[in-house]
């Protein structure tokens, strides 16, 4: 993260994928730090299947939930192309979380847009660095292609200015009351997350030796 007291976090993906519910519990977690948050989000042509970007700010004092192109100390991308179109919102230095998993929305069906060929490849040309993995392939092993949602969280946990464990509290405790049996599963799939990020790190610095 960057020495400015406010943290940007922006995170983006297609509609379904659970981008807003991912950027609620963030806030909740960074409020549970005595953090003031702030949020926003925008959806695309549909709730369910369009592109959706949610923002947030957290710090002792935020004043506006927007992040500006530049500044993002994080991008958190749940689909792959998604995060190509918004890692211009990066800072120097700043990182871009991937899930490879394509889910193309329907303005490429619709011919509005082309969906990129290799959009990794694209992000890592411009001089970003990602951390990318396939969240919806890790979900489905854990038995729930809706866990992606958990697995993103986890990848992100130790990419931010508090305890991992703050972020896994903020998720497990939407299980407890109503649905128990959920609680170990999550669990499982938040500490995938971070296996899969720490991986992902890895494999980038083995490549640059």
């Amino acid at each position: 993260m960057s020495d400015s007291s406010v943290t940007n976090i922006l995170v983006v993906g297609i509609g379904g994928q659970g981008v807003m519910t991912a950027t609620e519990i963030l806030a909740e977690a960074a409020i549970a730090m005595g953090h003031d948050a702030k949020k926003t989000e925008v959806a695309g042509m549909a709730q369910r299947g369009g592109v959706v970007s949610s923002h947030l700010r957290f710090g002792k004092k935020v004043l506006s939930p927007q992040i500006m192109a530049g500044t993002a100390d994080l991008l958190v991308g749940f689909e792959a192309a998604e995060s190509l179109r918004w890692c211009h919102y990066l800072r120097p230095g700043s990182l871009v979380l991937m899930n490879t998993s394509r889910l193309v929305p329907p303005v490429v069906d619709i011919g509005l847009y082309d969906y990129p060929d290799d959009p990794l490849a694209e992000i890592r040309a411009r001089g970003y660095e990602v951390h990318a993995f396939d969240a919806m392939a890790i979900a489905m092993e854990l038995g729930d292609i809706r866990l992606g949602n958990t697995v993103m969280l986890g990848a992100m946990a130790d990419h931010l200015p508090f305890s991992a464990d703050v972020l896994l509290e903020s998720i497990l405790k939407r299980f407890r009351a109503r649905k128990p049996k959920m609680v170990e599963v999550n669990q499982k799939a938040f500490e995938a997350g971070r296996a899969a990020d720490a991986a992902a790190s890895h494999n980038k610095e083995s490549a640059l030796t």
